[in-house]
């Protein structure tokens, strides 16, 4: 008798366990299926395979310039996811071979921004990489909008760096609060 109750208590266990799993894969499933309908909206709307990599690099952007290293680990993590959530097959095949070779080493970038929270100085120096990748990908696709390149000429002792930004007022990502307004407008990208 025993076995019997603690047979059926255990086919009870497992099927609610197997139940349970289930629901969380269509939860999950939902989830990436919604985060790949908005990018869907997003490219509808401005015409380029490229606008969610965009809206995730400028809120980055944004994280180091006003120094929130949180904020700029959160926004690569969301840089990287995408980058992988570019549909690379409805790109044409040399389109599709520019966005591979850029996505490769951008993704590299954004990994490293993401996984260091608490160092915005490593952050900022692969923002700098990264940066230069996103010109590359905005000159092969277009933005569907008017950007600009900006260049901080005091960065890296002098070396200078430069970062696409969607409004034509300065406010750096290198030099961050210190000096926000630090750099000039280098080039606009239509």
């Amino acid at each position: 008798m025993k076995t019997l109750i603690y047979s059926l208590l255990s086919s009870v266990l497992f099927f609610t366990a197997c139940n349970s799993t289930s629901k969380k894969q269509e939860r999950t499933s939902d989830t990436s299926n919604l985060a790949k309908t908005d990018i869907k909206a997003v490219e509808a709307a401005t015409g380029t395979p490229i606008s969610a990599i965009l809206s995730a690099y400028f809120e980055l952007k944004d994280a180091l310039t006003k120094d929130n290293d949180k904020d700029a680990a959160s926004s690569g993590k969301a840089l990287e996811r995408a980058f992988a959530n570019v549909n690379q097959a409805s790109l044409a095949t040399d389109k599709a071979k520019i966005f591979e070779d850029i996505a490769n080493d951008a993704k590299e970038h954004a990994e490293h921004i993401g996984a260091n929270a608490g160092n915005i100085k490593h952050q900022r120096e692969h923002f700098e990489t990264l940066s230069e990748d996103i010109y590359d990908l905005v000159k092969a696709f277009g933005a569907g909008q008017t950007l600009y390149v900006d260049h901080c000429p005091m960065y890296n002792n002098n070396k200078g760096a430069n970062w696409v930004s969607q409004r034509k007022e300065i406010s750096n990502p290198y030099l961050g609060q210190s000096m926000a307004t630090c750099g000039t407008v280098k080039e606009e990208l239509n």
